[in-house]
């Protein structure tokens, strides 16, 4: 068997042009998309996805063609919270056709692969630890596919929902040639605004700008205030998101909260919300 150091340039395998291609492709299907956002927060069990879908959810209310990109491989949730999950993923001489949620979001995520509930993410490999090694560069490789080979169309944003973990912005930001920017969420608790603050440095470094912060589940418990959080960060505050079981029941049973109860606390923040991330975009692009 051939070690690593044996093989003459790729063996043959021409993967540096095999990436250059889906590079290209992802350029040319990323044309007609107007923003890319990515939604991050470092802490897991922010309700991260929970305020993507409800940011996404406002939008279309609002007349904006969005789509939904679920980084998170490994845990995907965003089918379920959007209630496409189950549906077929027609191949189509243009790319894969995302399902529409009720609203029209387009949505994109390894759920929609998996075969069954039960069935996890593996990488293969000789050895767990080899697997081990190759699973982020094998997770960037399987993200890079999700944006090359979906046909999402003429959207005026495609939000990224990321898994928990500061370095996983790093990864879309090398994939992605134009993000318009990233959106922290948190919760008034002082392990997530220590996480936080993390992922709010490791964002600056990207190069595109922090559109914000939002703390999520205000009122569940008493904590610090991510206004500060934001203030001493040099980011906007975009506001705060209620705790309401309501929009987590919502989120289970795969129905927009913001359409179904638009007058409540949680679905008027996360309709403003978006409304500032809207402004913040506009002006980037004037």
């Amino acid at each position: 068997m051939k070690k690593y150091k044996d093989i003459v340039g790729d063996g043959g395998s021409n993967i540096v042009g095999q990436v250059e291609a889906q590079q290209v492709r992802l350029r040319e299907r990323l044309a007609g998309v107007r923003a890319v956002v990515a939604v991050v927060s470092g802490k897991g069990g922010v309700g991260k996805s929970s305020v993507t879908a409800g940011l996404a959810c406002a939008w279309a209310l609002g007349g904006a063609r969005v789509g939904v990109l679920d980084a998170d491989l490994n845990g995907p949730t965003m089918a379920k919270m959007l209630g496409v999950r189950g549906q077929r993923l027609p191949f189509t001489a243009d790319g894969v056709e995302p399902p529409r949620t009720t609203l029209g979001v387009k949505v994109m995520s390894m759920d929609l692969l998996l075969p069954s509930d039960a069935a996890p993410l593996t990488w293969d490999a000789a050895t767990q630890d080899e697997a081990h090694t190759w699973r982020g560069t094998m997770e960037a490789n399987a993200l890079r596919e999700f944006l090359a080979d979906t046909s999402w169309g003429e959207l005026d944003l495609l939000l990224l929902d990321l898994p928990p973990g500061t370095d996983r912005l790093v990864t879309i930001a090398s994939l992605v040639p134009r993000l318009a920017g990233s959106v922290v969420v948190t919760i008034p608790s002082d392990v997530s605004h220590l996480v936080v603050r993390k992922s709010i440095t490791v964002a600056a470094q990207t190069g595109a700008p922090v559109l914000g912060l939002v703390e999520n589940m205000t009122g569940l418990f008493p904590g610090p205030d991510a206004a500060a959080l934001a203030r001493d960060a040099g980011i906007p505050f975009l506001g705060r998101v209620p705790f309401d079981p309501a929009l987590a029941a919502a989120c289970d049973r795969g129905t927009p909260f913001v359409a179904q109860a638009p007058e409540s606390p949680a679905a008027r923040a996360l309709t403003a919300i978006a409304g500032e991330i809207r402004v913040a975009l506009a002006a980037r692009v004037a």
